[in-house]
């Protein structure tokens, strides 16, 4: 099959709804030539029922990142699904989680902050890791981050969050380039998905969109961020890593 990811494999996490990046990048990614498999949390059987509106049959794999048995278990899982000899070309970090007190920036408490961090920060790398070893002739790493370098309306401790993230990106890509592996961000704007649901006051922060994106952007259309994971997980990006690509209509460029 011809694409821009023939014969590469690729893990997909974070597949909830048809509304999600994640499932947009891992339909893109089968229609361009890649082998895709899924990972769900909690709701196991939801994300099972999402797997089969993509263009191919995808397995799901059960993955909780602050498990640490879930983790060590990954790769023998992986190896299930495509045979011992298998490995896997790139990786896609769609993960984010704030308890509802990580929206409050002065009441919050460490509990909330730290939870959050874990899930949306750290993550990255104990993903990466667990999956580095099927990776042994390189590949990519993409993850989706929200603009850290903005104290958005709202998002308080997840903007923390997810400036952890950034910079976890940029170490893993110093640490890994040895071993060929590229780990890059997309900045993608807002998007009505599930996970955008339990942000509080979200309408406020996706409004800015609606004002100040001079190509335009549509909360309901997940896709072009697809596309920009899809692209760096292509080989069309091979010496760009550390990088933070915007997905964003413009607006992270726009002055006040």
């Amino acid at each position: 099959m011809s694409g821009i990811l023939a014969g590469k494999r690729i893990l997909v996490t974070g597949v909830l709804t048809e509304s999600s990046i994640a499932f947009q990048a891992a339909k893109i990614a089968q229609n361009e030539g890649a082998e895709v498999i899924l990972t769900g949390f909690g709701r196991l059987s939801l994300v099972e029922r999402i797997a089969k509106r993509l263009p191919k049959p995808a397995p799901v794999i059960e993955l909780d990142v602050t498990n640490q048995e879930h983790l060590d278990g990954l790769e023998g899982k992986i190896r299930e699904h495509l045979g011992e000899d298998a490995s896997l070309d790139g990786v896609v970090h769609s993960i984010a989680f704030g308890p509802q007190g990580a929206f409050n920036f002065l009441e919050a408490n460490w509990e909330d902050v730290g939870t959050a961090v874990h899930v949306s920060a750290y993550s990255l790398k104990s993903l990466t890791m667990a999956c580095l070893p099927l990776m042994e002739r390189g590949g990519s790493v993409v993850g989706l981050t929200f603009d850290a370098q903005i104290a958005w309306p709202k998002y308080d401790w997840m903007g923390v969050a997810k400036a952890a993230l950034e910079s976890t990106s940029r170490y893993l890509a110093r640490d890994l380039g040895a071993r060929n592996v590229r780990c890059n961000l997309i900045s993608a704007g807002p998007i009505k998905s599930m996970a955008a649901k339990s942000i509080p006051g979200f309408e406020e922060l996706a409004d800015v969109w609606n004002h100040r994106a001079p190509i335009g952007w549509d909360l309901a259309d997940p896709e072009p961020a697809g596309r920009g994971v899809v692209g760096l997980l292509s080989d069309f990006f091979p010496k760009t890593t550390g990088e933070i690509v915007h997905v964003d209509g413009g607006v992270h460029m726009m002055g006040a």
